[in-house]
């Protein structure tokens, strides 16, 4: 084939996979998708035979990456650059008061702000975004060393392949995985009909649908993200 064709289908290639990341996205983070599942179904359909054919223009953010990974025989370990700290619980005011006055010592009275925020229950965890392109996700573990769950997150479509705008060169970010009330009650009423084991609750789902060695049994999980936190050398966030 010559270079004229194949830079036809490359460029055929690389307009699917954006159309289709922009559709995901619209879809799982907008909520506000802009064409029918069907459409989105044949699109994914001829943007896979393209793939299939010239495997070579597959590119790390395609939507086709999200699933697909050989089952793997163990998670491998992973350090955190930065350690990710667990929460401290206060079930009474004089516990939460005493919060207050050891974050006043530490910093030696200086102004301190506090920020209320709800807190999913799910499972924490860290992506590494390389010049935008997401190239390594953990579990927390024990804070300092996780377990590398990649292929798994990339089946959660709310997590990008590929960051929008002028990301920095290297981003971290944080957050939880979780599974919304909605999708927790379905696989368990699918897993009751099958006379399957369910799940005790959405925080154990989220947690054993992550941390499985095959990703095709996760991409056919309910699960979400929701980020919190972000690490860079290059922006210095000034304020939550």
């Amino acid at each position: 084939m010559n270079e004229t064709n194949n830079n036809y289908f490359k460029k055929q290639i690389n307009d699917l996979q954006k159309k289709l990341n922009e559709y995901s996205y619209q879809y799982h983070v907008l909520d506000s998708p802009s064409i029918l599942d069907a459409e989105y179904d044949r699109l994914f359909n001829e943007l896979k035979t393209l793939e299939t054919e010239f495997p070579e223009y597959i590119s790390p953010d395609s939507p086709t990456q999200r699933v697909g990974e050989p089952p793997l025989a163990e998670f491998k370990k992973v350090k955190h650059e930065y350690p990710m700290l667990s929460l401290e619980n206060a079930f009474e005011e004089k516990q939460l008061e005493q919060f207050v006055d050891r974050n006043a010592q530490r910093l030696k009275n200086k102004p301190i702000t506090y920020y209320l925020e709800p807190k999913f229950d799910g499972l924490a965890v860290s992506l590494i975004y390389e010049k935008g392109i997401f190239t390594r996700g953990a579990t927390r573990g024990d804070g300092t060393i996780g377990e590398e769950v990649t292929h798994n997150l990339k089946t959660i479509h709310a997590i990008p392949l590929k960051l929008k705008g002028n990301p920095p060169p290297l981003l971290e970010v944080r957050g939880e995985v979780f599974m919304p009330i909605k999708g927790f009650k379905k696989i368990n009423l699918i897993a009751q009909k099958n006379n399957e084991k369910q799940f005790a609750n959405p925080r154990n789902a989220a947690a054993g649908s992550l941390r499985q060695l095959n990703s095709a049994i996760t991409a056919k999980r309910p699960l979400d993200f929701f980020a919190y936190n972000a690490f860079t050398h290059d922006i210095q966030l000034k304020s939550q």
